[in-house]
């Protein structure tokens, strides 16, 4: 009986598909607003769990997504907010830096992550948002933010020198949708001299092989995993 329940497991590990991003070989993960979670959260190390969004209006607005605060003492867990906008007021503020205290009980709270798709072009005014936000944050908390892969190609490397020291972290989002977006090996070897420690998105179920540099690559970190809701 043994041996049968051996050789099932082995043809189950044979039929996956090897560039197929599988939750359970990982151990950070994004868990988004809406999405249940997963079973493999038990094994988890480390969580970015959304907590609410900052939305562009006159003015702008913070938007909770969840109704109380985690209570997930065994994980590291990152405070992440969605903006679309770097406008920000000083309720935005304020409701922010209340959510962070309240989820401090309870938690092993490493900090807040921004989540924006700030444009390289606009990579400056990003950096000069962050700077100020990093001065407003307790020096208690860290700070992450999610990036495009375009930063490494395109963007202006006296904008990227800046957030070191600023940042604490860098998430580098491979994916678009629930697909992974082609040609990523070629931004990865564009990033040998990135200056801040960073790590790999990636999303349930995309496609991904390694690129032979990243883990030579001294600020690499790892990877997160975006999980995704079951298609109905």
């Amino acid at each position: 009986m043994r041996r049968f329940v051996l050789l099932v497991a082995l043809l189950l590990v044979a039929c996956r598909e090897p560039d197929r991003v599988e939750p359970q070989d990982y151990d950070a993960f994004w868990l988004w607003a809406g999405v249940a979670p997963q079973p493999v959260l038990k094994q988890a190390r480390t969580i970015y769990l959304l907590d609410g969004e900052v939305r562009a209006g006159q003015p702008a607005r913070y938007v909770p997504l969840l109704a109380q605060p985690p209570r997930l003492k065994d994980k590291a867990v990152w405070l992440v907010v969605r903006t679309d906008t770097l406008d920000w007021h000083d309720a935005v503020y304020a409701r922010l830096l209340a959510d962070l205290e309240a989820w401090r009980a309870g938690n092993q709270l490493e900090g807040v992550q921004l989540d924006f798709d700030a444009r390289t072009h606009d990579l400056g005014r990003y950096v000069e948002f962050l700077r100020d936000f990093r001065h407003r944050l307790p020096p208690r908390y860290r700070l992450s933010i999610t990036g495009l892969m375009d930063w490494s190609a395109n963007g202006d490397p006296r904008a990227l020198a800046r957030l070191k020291g600023t940042v604490d972290e860098v998430v580098v989002q491979t994916y678009q949708g629930r697909g992974t977006i082609p040609g990523y090996d070629a931004y990865f070897e564009r990033m040998r001299g990135f200056p801040i420690p960073f790590r790999v998105g990636l999303v349930q179920d995309g496609r991904w092989v390694e690129p032979p540099e990243l883990k030579a690559n001294p600020a690499f970190r790892g990877y997160v995993v975006f999980l995704l809701e079951p298609r109905g």
